[in-house]
């Protein structure tokens, strides 16, 4: 005989018509403790644990760049000389051998970056002397506005004596910090040297055997990732390019148009203070008023507070004239980043690591986004609607409602 009871306190698997007759429902004691959490709780862990993960190898990939800094730079700058080379090889390899091009490419560039060195130091040499006394009578006339001008304050000769002993006497007291950072200055320029150098020695490989390097690479990969690599490669290569050779031939026009307006006005170094802005022209946002600044400083100590003004409004054209007609016919759509994109990287790499991070910001998030937005599938984009579109819908729902 088999006893009812114990069939029924049983714990066997319930049978298929029994949860049938359940209604499908899962018995709260067996339910996952996940699946009491609610929904946006679950999707935010899952967020939050992505993106720390994200941020973890974030972290890992600045502290191994700020132990290899050097080579970074060099690797960098080689691609840097690379963008700006390559077009002049891939044209002089059409009628000689590509080492022959790769070599007299480097030549050309090493001659352009010494002659201009030598312009700017002859120009200083020659015209030193004039500018000394033009600085100093620029300096008197500078303190005796300011002791007897029409400001509501007034500075005297005393005053400012009085700073430049302080000055003095600071240094003084801090001369063993200042030769202590000198001498990490001395360093700091042996491997700025020692930067270049391979940068030199990994462009010519870049130059000459580029592709070769790169195919070798993508070999190295399994066969289903290849064309993801190329795709990427190939849109980032195509920004960085486009971002390099676009920055050199604007900062070489604006060194050309400020030293025409710095000749017209006759403001001493006219050439040294053109290649200021020139420099100036590859920090995004914050190096062409510094360089601004700079030429205004010398042509209000040299030629007065008209010519100052002139030079600062001369150069604050050529600025407009690089950001609206310029930048976008040369670089084109290689480069579409936000102005907010830019001042927010610039002010990134700055706080990250100073003026190099100030240079490389920029074209490092280009990259970025390139490639991001050749992977990334794009869904059909939103239209936007009117107000009339609006108060039509909601006409519509409430007829549809009576």
């Amino acid at each position: 005989m088999v006893d009812v009871s114990d069939t029924r306190s049983s714990p066997g698997p319930t049978s298929a018509a029994a949860r049938k007759v359940a209604g499908g429902r899962r018995n709260p004691a067996v339910v996952g403790r996940d699946d009491t959490a609610p929904r946006w709780l679950r999707r935010s862990a899952g967020v939050s644990w992505r993106l720390l993960v994200v941020l973890a190898a974030v972290v890992v990939v600045f502290y191994a760049t700020s132990r290899v800094t050097l080579l970074f730079i060099a690797v960098f700058l080689a691609l840097v000389f690379t963008a700006v080379l390559r077009p002049l090889v891939e044209l002089m390899s059409r009628v000689m051998p590509r080492g022959l091009a790769t070599a007299l490419s480097l030549l050309a560039g090493i001659l352009f970056f010494v002659g201009l060195l030598t312009y700017v130091g002859y120009s200083i040499a020659t015209q030193w002397n004039d500018l000394s006394r033009q600085f100093a009578t620029g300096i008197e006339q500078i303190t005796d506005f300011l002791e007897s001008g029409t400001l509501p304050f007034t500075i005297t000769n005393e005053q400012i004596a009085e700073w430049i002993d302080n000055a003095v006497r600071w240094i003084q007291d801090h001369a063993g910090d200042l030769a202590g950072e000198v001498a990490a200055s001395a360093g700091t320029v042996v491997e700025g040297f020692t930067a270049l150098a391979l940068a030199v020695f990994c462009t010519i490989f870049f130059l000459a055997r580029g592709a070769q390097m790169w195919t070798w690479f993508l070999n190295q990969l399994p066969a289903r990732a290849r064309g993801t690599w190329m795709t990427a490669g190939g849109a980032g290569w195509y920004t960085f390019s486009g971002y390099t050779r676009g920055t050199v031939i604007i900062a070489i026009t604006d060194g050309l148009l400020a030293f025409l307006l710095l000749s017209v006005l006759r403001v001493p170094l006219a050439a040294p203070l053109a290649v200021l802005v020139l420099i100036g022209a590859f920090i995004p946002l914050i190096g062409a008023p510094a360089a601004m600044v700079v030429a205004m400083i010398v042509a209000l100590a040299a030629n007065g507070l008209w010519c100052a003004v002139g030079v600062g409004v001369g150069i604050a054209l050529i600025g407009q004239l690089e950001g609206h007609v310029l930048q976008p016919l040369i670089m084109g759509k290689q480069v579409s980043l936000h102005p907010v994109v830019v001042a927010l990287a610039v002010t990134a790499g700055t706080l990250t690591a100073g003026i190099l991070g100030a240079v490389i910001s920029v074209p490092l998030v280009a990259v970025a986004w390139a490639i991001f937005s050749r992977l990334r599938t794009v869904d059909p984009p939103m239209e936007e609607e009117d107000d009339d579109a609006d108060v039509d819908e909601e006409d519509e729902v409430a007829l549809a409602d009576r």
